[in-house]
């Protein structure tokens, strides 16, 4: 089974909201879309704080992100497509930015398909969401970050 390691950002803008994205995998273009957040595959060589970097620019337009630490992983299997399954090895990183609307100007055409919404969260709005947020349990997990207490080492916290 093929491994893909990835950075996934709990981005903050200066109120602490969260910026969230809604799609759905290429293997499933059909199915109804759930929230996300920004973040993606790491390239040969590149950290994970590098690859936060490079996401939230690619995916959010921010180019101004400071990074902060990694604070949770989590692993599971995915099934890209018939036949491929991967071991998805994820490190959920901290970012804060100025805020404002995000860019959807570096989106690749997959993106601009499977991407539906992008959008700022309070953490208010994800414990009253009615949609399927990742990962499960982001409200009861949040609190801790949004306050500055930041788990060393990282925390693992589940697939589903």
């Amino acid at each position: 089974m093929r491994e893909r390691r990835a950075a996934r950002v709990l981005l903050f803008d200066p109120v602490g909201r969260l910026l969230l994205m809604k799609g759905r995998l290429a293997s499933a273009p059909d199915e109804p879309g759930e929230w996300f957040t920004v973040g993606g595959g790491l390239e040969p060589g590149e950290s994970v704080a590098d690859a936060a970097r490079r996401e939230i620019a690619e995916e959010a337009g921010f180019v101004d992100a400071t990074m902060g630490p990694v604070v949770w992983r989590r692993e599971g299997r995915l099934a890209l497509q018939p036949g491929e399954t991967l071991l998805i090895k994820e490190s959920y990183i901290v970012a804060r930015c100025d805020g404002g609307e995000p860019s959807r100007e570096g989106w690749l055409p997959h993106e601009r398909a499977l991407i539906d919404d992008i959008r700022w969260w309070s953490l208010a709005d994800l414990r009253t969401a009615q949609e399927t947020v990742h990962p499960i349990g982001i409200a009861e997990l949040l609190p801790d970050i949004l306050a500055g207490r930041y788990p060393d080492p990282p925390r693992e916290i589940p697939w589903s």
